[in-house]
C-alpha cells in the first residue's frame, strides 16, 4: 500500500521500473565516471512526494551493486525521470532502504 511519505514494501522489479533504471543509467555513469555493461534492476520501493521517488537496486557486475533513488515528477510536469541519490558497494542481499542524497 502506497502511502503519502511512507516506504512501500520491497517488490521485485518490474519491466516499468527496468525502464526508469535503463533511463538514469546515463546520469548514474556520469556521476561515477564509469560506464557499466549490466545495469539489472533487481528490486523497487517507492515513495509518494509530490510525484514518486523510486528507490531501486540495481546489479552492475556480477555481484556488485548499487540503490539508486529516482524521482519521477507527475505526468503534467512533463519531465523524465531524475537520479537524485545513490549508494554503491551494495551486495544483492543488502536491504532497500531511503537512499541519502549524493
Amino acid at each position: 500500500m502506497k502511502r503519502a511519505g511512507g516506504l512501500s514494501e520491497t517488490r521485485p522489479a518490474t519491466p516499468e521500473v527496468q525502464h526508469i533504471a535503463d533511463q538514469v543509467k546515463p546520469q548514474f555513469e556520469s556521476r561515477v565516471n564509469r560506464t557499466f555493461d549490466i545495469f539489472k534492476a533487481i528490486e523497487y520501493r517507492i515513495q509518494v512526494v509530490a510525484g514518486l521517488n523510486y528507490f531501486i537496486k540495481v546489479q552492475v557486475s556480477d555481484d556488485d551493486y548499487v540503490h539508486l533513488r529516482v524521482f519521477e515528477a507527475l505526468p503534467h510536469e512533463n519531465q523524465g525521470p531524475f537520479l537524485h541519490a545513490f549508494q554503491t558497494g551494495k551486495t544483492r542481499d543488502d536491504p532497500l532502504t531511503y537512499v541519502e542524497s549524493s
